[in-house]
């Protein structure tokens, strides 16, 4: 007699084959038979606290091993939680698959629990969203989510199976679609050749780089172009430190709101080779804030409507960051390429102004402690090869600013949804992927609160993380903000300067507050030797970082 598989098995068996090894997941009704199939089938089931906290978590899996990664939310309020997740990691370009439990639809039509239009509800945030009707198409569906979540531009993607469909049986399951990783193709030549003809008669040109290099795994690509044509370098997004900082010809962050020394780099540029980043936000939309109308735009994308979707280009090369370089090291050599050293020099004057500006801050040792001091501190005191999961608000920034990103993939954010608290559950996957690497959260007191109960998913999996956060008893962007709006006072903005060390330890880690200059690196120290997620609660004045001064200058023009 043939045994007929279950919707589980068959949604288990899939995984397998399609190389996923770990789900993470918040138990719910419609998820049991589910989630006892896949533990059973030797995948890992990783659970969290908040739905929301899943799907981020799975998000930055999915950055950091640049590949899909699956969730598993329970229906109704399960799937409007995870939303913000989902959302998130679309904008990022991440390929994320996020399945979500039903009632059973043997009760469709009728007044059921937990019942909503979970298809129609995420349409609007992902790729692509479809429902299972029958325990046949599991396989099916799952496959083809892994697909559009892989193709092209990487993204999120929506199923809904309900949980009768889990528990059914079949016969003739449908054939999954074989898993596929597809990209542009080689770019043409032709385009290559003009590529390197312009970059090579430029008196002033600049690289920017940014995540379709890390997702096209072009960093020795990267790494071996910018030593052969000696270029300067700068880096946004997931491509920070996939060339370190403190490489020759690489300076930093190529956001004008956290770096002040790329603004006149990029305004006096008469070529930019953009490498898998869009014209966005971060690059002030391409405008006259941040490049001369004037310059050469050379535009790399995977996802052919970017090229010039903001403003004119004069180059657009439509294919994978990787192949790109490829073709573009295999020019290079027809060329003698001569150092641009009034030109770098002339940068790395802009970068040590700035850093002489930030250090100069960062003297300041009283107390509160002044957020540049503490990054200057923690740039001494935080092991060379940490990992950083990023949180949004002012503290925050002033690290994205003074500490150096040297690790490739060890550079968290939040993504263009800016989606604040999100580092927490974010560093659960990073120091779970990389076990036995120092990793430190940086967050703010404001954002730690979305996601405190994560504090507890990183005890219980024994996850070493330090977390360093910013305490200065408020929303400290906004504070400020609405400051220079007012020039007084400030509504919504102020908070309790919470003991969250003590809320660390209660949930079974340690930690510690800090109040002054000398006591940050000893906490640091303790913080790695522990063994245990470790939580400093550093107590800061509110201070107007950077970005922030970027962000008022904006809004007076």
């Amino acid at each position: 007699m043939q045994v007929m598989p279950s919707g589980a098995e068959l949604f288990a068996s899939s995984l397998t084959l399609l190389g996923i090894r770990e789900v993470f997941t918040l138990v719910g009704d419609h998820l049991n038979e589910v989630l006892i199939a896949i533990q059973q089938a030797g995948i890992r089931v990783i659970d969290m606290r908040h739905e929301s906290g899943v799907t981020h978590c799975a998000d930055a899996w999915a950055r950091i091993h640049r590949k899909p990664a699956v969730t598993l939310v329970t229906g109704g309020p399960g799937h409007t939680n995870s939303l913000t997740g989902i959302a998130t990691a679309n904008m990022a370009g991440s390929p994320l698959i996020a399945v979500s439990g039903a009632p059973s639809s043997a009760l469709s039509g009728r007044q059921v629990f937990q019942v909503i239009d979970q298809v129609s509800m995420a349409q609007p945030a992902v790729k692509w969203s479809a429902g299972a009707t029958n325990t046949a198409e599991i396989p099916y569906l799952l496959g083809r989510a892994y697909n559009e979540a892989n193709s092209g531009r990487k993204g999120a993607v929506h199923l809904t199976i309900p949980v009768n469909l889990f528990a059914g049986n079949t016969e003739a399951p449908l054939p999954m679609p074989e898993a596929r990783d597809d990209g542009a193709g080689a770019a043409p030549e032709q385009d290559l050749e003009r590529a390197i003809g312009m970059l090579f008669e430029a008196k002033s040109p600049v690289v920017v780089a940014g995540s379709g290099v890390w997702w096209s795994g072009a960093e020795q690509e990267l790494t071996e172009f910018v030593k052969t044509t000696q270029l300067p370098l700068f880096t946004l997004t997931m491509a920070r430190g996939v060339v370190p900082d403190s490489a020759r010809n690489v300076f930093g962050h190529a956001d004008p709101a956290i770096n002040k020394a790329v603004v006149p780099a990029l305004q006096e540029a008469d070529v930019v080779l953009l490498l898998g980043k869009r014209l966005d936000y971060r690059l002030a939309l391409g405008g006259p804030r941040l490049l001369a109308p004037g310059a050469k735009i050379i535009q790399v994308d995977l996802h052919g409507p970017e090229l010039g979707a903001v403003r004119r280009i004069d180059l657009g090369i439509c294919c994978d960051v990787k192949a790109a370089l490829r073709g573009l090291l295999a020019l290079t050599g027809r060329r003698k390429w001569q150092p641009l050293t009034g030109w770098v020099r002339k940068i790395a004057k802009y970068t040590r102004e700035y850093q002489a500006r930030l250090d100069g801050l960062a003297e300041d040792h009283a107390s509160p402690l002044h957020p540049a001091a503490v990054f200057a501190e923690l740039r001494r005191a935080l092991p060379a090869e940490t990992l950083y999961s990023w949180d949004g608000g002012d503290f925050v920034h002033w690290g994205r600013a003074m500490l150096p990103a040297n690790q490739r993939g060890g550079w968290l954010r939040l993504g263009p949804m800016g989606t604040i608290g999100s580092a927490l559950p974010n560093c659960v996957a990073l120091q779970t992927a990389n076990p036995g690497k120092p990793v430190a959260m940086i967050t703010g007191d404001g954002s730690l609160g979305f996601y405190l109960a994560e504090l507890e998913t990183l005890v219980r999996y024994k996850l070493p993380v330090v977390i360093i956060v910013g305490n200065d008893g408020g929303w400290g962007l906004e504070r400020e903000l609405q400051r220079e709006l007012t020039g007084a006072g400030t509504v919504a903005c102020e908070l309790q300067q919470t003991r969250y060390d003590i809320i660390m330890k209660g949930f079974g880690g340690d930690g510690e507050t800090v109040e002054r200059f000398d006591q940050i690196a000893p906490a640091v120290q303790r913080g790695f030797a522990s063994g245990k997620p470790y939580l400093i609660n550093t107590i800061v004045r509110g201070a107007r970082s950077p970005f922030t001064e970027w962000q008022i200058a904006g809004k007076k023009k």
